[in-house]
């Protein structure tokens, strides 16, 4: 009773660290500085987006984030726009599928990237010199902006124009089913710190009404690293190391308890106590000793005492004095005392052949069952 008592107090003080710790983790954590990954639509940093998510919001209808595979959009509702800016990865060609049925089912995916080359069949080209910082509109109208790379889009005959400068497109968009692609260089006008530089907020405005729709998705899964579970960015890390903590906390109970893991492992003493294993050793070890005479004589003062219980036959008669069982039996007579006569030869020998031995085990036993049955 006392030992029962001490582990349970074992356990409360393990449980009551463990509750302090989860908490300590989870002050600490709130305590540190978030840090935002660059083009993240909730970091207020500088090269983050949250301006143009929050003015988003109030604009639309529906703003979210979108964090899963584009292998899970919905294409049974046209009218969406998906936002993508400087993705830190290529998607692989399922995802680029997944993107391309989004655009086909009527939806608007908007490419904000420095370099697009290798996403949806888009080329770009390098050039000379670093631009006049004027971007020229469709309708020929010229905006400031900051221009700080040297890459321009290559436009497919089919692409239209929405912005270029001296030395070609910056943004165009393309025809992809029954929905649209915009793409558009230069991401860092976007960000937060650079929003409200030159006439970044109307070149901004002018691709998101090309694109239209009363549903805005800012893509997110694009900004994970490449080949992180979807799992780790769904989830605050003080919640996934507590539950990671409440695991280990649940394994331990569970093995407190008792409880048993794998299949149930019968005690060999129960299946073997009442068991014939015992007989077969011994007449394993007959036969290996080559004992078969022994093992003979043995089989044959059971089947005298099987005489006895069923007949009433003196142990200690001979077994020529059997002759007239057998032929109650509806044995002949000349095959009754050729089995007791050469039985009884048998058990005079010294030394028995495994042939036969086996002969007169076969014999003894064909006899025995014939006197059980009655």
């Amino acid at each position: 009773m006392e030992k029962r008592s001490s582990n349970n107090k074992l356990w409360f003080w393990g449980v009551i660290a463990l509750l302090l710790l989860l908490v300590s983790t989870y002050l600490l954590d709130m305590k540190e500085p978030k840090k935002y990954r660059d083009y993240d639509s909730e970091s207020p940093s500088p090269t983050g987006l949250k301006a143009w998510y929050t003015y988003l919001k109030d604009e639309k209808n529906v703003v979210q984030r979108w964090r899963h595979s584009p292998e899970h959009l919905n294409v049974d509702s046209p009218n969406q726009t998906l936002i993508m800016v400087q993705p830190a990865f290529i998607p692989d060609g399922a995802e680029m599928d997944a993107y391309k049925q989004f655009m086909e089912a009527g939806n608007s995916i908007i490419l904000w990237s420095m370099n697009p080359q290798g996403m949806f069949g888009l080329s770009t080209e390098p050039i000379d010199g670093d631009g006049n910082g004027k971007v020229s509109d469709q309708n020929k109208k010229e905006h400031g902006a900051m221009i700080s790379y040297r890459q321009r889009l290559i436009a497919a005959p089919d692409d239209q124009v929405l912005l270029n400068d001296e030395f070609g497109p910056i943004a165009l968009k393309r025809q992809v089913g029954d929905g649209q692609l915009i793409v558009s260089l230069f991401p860092n006008w976007l960000e937060n710190g650079q929003l409200m530089e030159e006439d970044h907020v109307s070149l901004v405005i002018s691709l998101l009404n090309e694109a239209g729709g009363d549903k805005v998705l800012f893509d997110e899964y694009i900004h994970r690293e490449k080949g992180s579970g979807e799992a780790l960015i769904l989830y605050p890390q003080w919640f996934l190391l507590m539950m990671f903590q409440l695991g280990i906390m649940a394994i331990l109970w569970l093995w407190y308890r008792g409880k048993r893991f794998g299949p149930v492992l019968i005690p060999r003493e129960e299946s073997v106590r009442f068991s014939d294993e015992s007989i077969r050793a011994i007449a394993t070890w007959y036969i290996r000793g080559q004992r078969y005479r022994d093992s003979l004589a043995i089989q044959a003062d059971f089947l005298k005492q099987i005489f006895k219980e069923r007949r009433g036959v003196p142990f200690q008669n001979g077994w020529t004095d059997l002759t007239p069982y057998f032929l109650q039996r509806g044995w002949k007579k000349e095959e009754a005392t050729v089995f007791l006569e050469g039985l009884a030869d048998v058990l005079q020998k010294e030394s028995v052949s495994k042939q036969e031995y086996l002969l007169w085990s076969k014999k003894i036993d064909r006899v025995r069952k014939e006197v059980e049955r009655g």
